[in-house]
């Protein structure tokens, strides 16, 4: 992959050339605010990013600002999108845009080495991936109202194994590796998925990332 880095700790930012660069990618450029990175995605067109949200001079937004206007001008470029915490409002203007080639990895993840590979790797692809952490604070967050019943909220009708299925399909996971990673068979996920979709009142329409993002929107991400 053609990567370009945008992360203000120096040393986190040398530790992921380092680490992409041993692993075969070619990183186009590494630097350290959102200026930088929007200037080197205009000379360089890279397949994927990786910027961190909140850099300088701010140290707020700017590198989520600088994500959203590379997915306004360059769809065809994937934004992997880090943060030390699980921020809602991020991840909801992340989403707002077209789906797939996004995701949203707490900075804890980067020393998951194959996780985080695996990660870039299907937002270059142009699918999703979101941290098992930030899906499991929405979830949370969606079955917790403020004394709602299941009937004004779905996700109450869901059962466990449900539960577990959107969690996995929210990371950008495809059937078969669901299926690996619970221990069920493929067939099984597909009936899960579609139990999902019915209780959700989601319509069955659009790829595979389309339906994720329409689960994390149903989410209230």
């Amino acid at each position: 992959m053609r990567v370009i880095l945008a992360e203000d700790s120096t040393l986190l930012r040398e530790g992921l050339v380092r680490l992409l660069t041993e692993e075969g990618h070619d990183v186009l450029a590494a630097v350290g605010d959102g200026e930088g990175l929007l200037a080197e995605v205009a000379r360089q067109r890279p397949d994927v990013v990786v910027a961190d949200v909140r850099m300088p001079p701010t140290h707020t937004d700017e590198g989520l600002r600088a994500a959203l206007e590379i997915r306004e001008r360059w769809p065809e470029v994937g934004v992997l999108v880090l943060s030390q915490y699980v921020e809602k409002r991020y991840a909801t203007e992340l989403l707002s845009g077209e789906p797939g080639g996004v995701g949203y990895l707490l900075k804890d993840r980067v020393v998951e080495v194959d996780e985080f590979l695996d990660a870039l790797e299907r937002v270059a692809r142009g699918r999703t991936a979101f941290d098992p952490e930030v899906v499991r604070r929405l979830l949370a967050r969606s079955s917790g109202g403020s004394g709602g019943s299941g009937a004004k909220d779905p996700l109450a009708r869901l059962t466990t194994r449900e539960r577990d299925v959107l969690a996995e399909m929210a990371q950008g996971h495809a059937n078969g590796a669901i299926a690996a990673r619970l221990y069920v068979s493929q067939s099984a996920v597909e009936k899960h998925i579609n139990a999902i979709f019915d209780k959700l009142e989601l319509t069955r329409t659009g790829g595979y990332s389309r339906r994720v993002v329409a689960v994390l929107r149903h989410l209230g991400l």
